[in-house]
């Protein structure tokens, strides 16, 4: 078995599990390494540098938070390998077991579904496409959470069309526009006061931040639609996909984003209950 580690880069105690997961996967004869843009912030660990194409492992190991899941998302674009998310973070929505449980977890993995109790969890990615003004494509993505078409100078709002299906909706004048998988409905589209959906639910979700104008309501769609966004005016704008600025866009610029056939698969251990989970990281208790 070929194992990828991605760590976070400011957490110490990622180097430490880098060790031991890279003792225990050797000792069993399995393969570990790191991908190549850890290799700074993980050389300590004394893992090598993962030999070949991210796509090629046979499970990715995640020792961080959501943001360091989110990057292992990036590196695998689209591939279905599957993910062990190690919280080493606060919130750990994406996550599945904390550090001290990280032998656990290797060693349930590598008994197979059946022994081990797991199931991979697949959850719902976005394909989002830029294309400027005059046609050309600005890149194409595949993303977990959201993309994001946001205003690029403070103090003022920028003008964003939302064409749904073909059929123009109406025109934002707003901070910024999400375009929002369930998994990312705990994200950036949590802090803009847009819903919370299931994960295992298939939708897309279009909310403003920000906007000026009566109407600051989140749409969710069917994922058989089709969203795109165009900016209008002459304030420029940038797209953000999972927390990462990918494009400048200006004015005609328009970014679409439709559910990708991809899809991210998450090792879960046991029965999962997404709403016990939410329960516990916003400390909600029963009345």
């Amino acid at each position: 078995m070929k194992v990828l580690v991605v760590g976070h880069h400011r957490q110490p105690r990622a180097i430490d599990l880098a060790r031991v997961a890279a003792s225990w996967l050797s000792d069993r004869g399995h393969s570990c390494g790191i991908g190549e843009s850890d290799v700074a912030a993980l050389s300590d660990s004394g893992l090598h540098t993962f030999e070949g194409d991210p796509s090629e492992a046979d499970l990715v190991l995640c020792l961080g938070g959501d943001g360091t899941v989110l990057r292992a998302v990036r590196l695998l674009d689209g591939a279905p390998v599957p993910i062990i998310g190690v919280n080493l973070g606060n919130l750990g929505y994406l996550t599945e077991v904390e550090g001290d449980g990280l032998p656990d977890a290797l060693e349930r993995f590598t008994q197979g579904p059946d022994l081990g109790e797991w199931f991979a969890e697949d959850r719902m990615m976005l394909s989002v496409e830029a294309h400027s003004s005059d046609g050309s494509s600005l890149g194409q993505w595949t993303v977990l959470n959201e993309a994001v078409v946001e205003k690029r100078q403070s103090g003022n709002t920028v003008r964003l069309n939302l064409i749904i299906d073909g059929n123009a909706f109406t025109s934002y004048a707003a901070d910024g526009l999400i375009v929002s998988t369930p998994t990312g409905s705990t994200a950036y589209s949590l802090s803009a006061r847009g819903p919370v959906v299931s994960p295992r639910h298939r939708a897309m979700l279009v909310t403003p931040v920000a906007p000026h104008m009566l109407f600051d309501r989140s749409l969710v769609l069917d994922p058989s639609e089709i969203v795109e966004i165009e900016v209008a005016g002459h304030r420029s704008a940038a797209l953000v996909v999972d927390g990462v600025t990918v494009a400048d866009l200006d004015d005609a610029s328009r970014v679409t984003c439709k559910p990708s056939l991809r899809t991210a698969s998450f090792i879960r251990f046991g029965e999962h209950r997404y709403h016990q989970v939410l329960k516990a990281k916003f400390s909600l208790f029963d009345r």
